[in-house]
């Protein structure tokens, strides 16, 4: 009579053939091509109800003259980007944002309110990692990320003080962006 192996040797078996297998894949999945990070720029879109498209730039644009010194958040109205300096004046994150209907006026300003979130904003779109700084004719001007990763057009109508951006680019803000950050506005 023939022994049996016990339901634990099966196991144990397969277990070491899918750690074997996972273990091939990823040393195949080493050696392709690598994603590359680069810093966009959303680009209108010509049909209504569509997201802003993106394209890629060779290297992140140069934190903008006339922004001030020091550890601060610089956001351009002109080319809809941000930039994240450190201390040293160095820029340490620089990315496109879609701006809300109501834009903050050029000066500087200070980090106040923060709601991690997830909240409706304005526009009926749910949102996080939202940073206050400002508030013009009655709107509040905030840093923020759509929950779902969307950045859709302002709903008709609506005035929005949302800056919005990519989701990795909300939680680093979120990160950055602590009560009491200097935020300038530039054109």
């Amino acid at each position: 009579m023939r022994a049996v192996p016990a339901p634990k040797v099966w196991v144990t078996g397969l277990t070491v053939g899918a750690i074997a297998a996972v273990a091939v894949l990823a040393v195949q999945a080493d050696k392709g091509p690598k994603p590359h990070v680069a810093a966009s720029r959303p680009q209108a879109s010509a049909s209504a109800g569509a997201h802003p498209s993106a394209t890629k730039s060779a290297a992140p644009a140069k934190v903008p003259d006339g922004s001030g010194t020091g550890r601060r958040i610089v956001y351009s109205l002109g080319q809809k980007t941000v930039w994240l300096v450190d201390a040293s004046d160095a820029a340490r994150r620089t990315f496109a944002v879609w701006p809300g209907t109501v834009s903050p006026a050029v000066g500087t300003y200070t980090v106040g309110t923060r709601t991690e979130g997830p909240i409706t904003g304005s526009d009926g779109v749910k949102i996080e990692h939202i940073v206050y700084f400002s508030a013009q004719s009655g709107v509040n001007i905030a840093f923020s990320n759509a929950v779902d990763g969307a950045s859709p057009p302002p709903a008709t109508g609506v005035r929005t003080g949302g800056v919005r951006m990519r989701t990795a680019d909300g939680a680093a803000l979120w990160a950055f962006g602590t009560a009491g950050t200097k935020v300038a506005v530039v054109r």
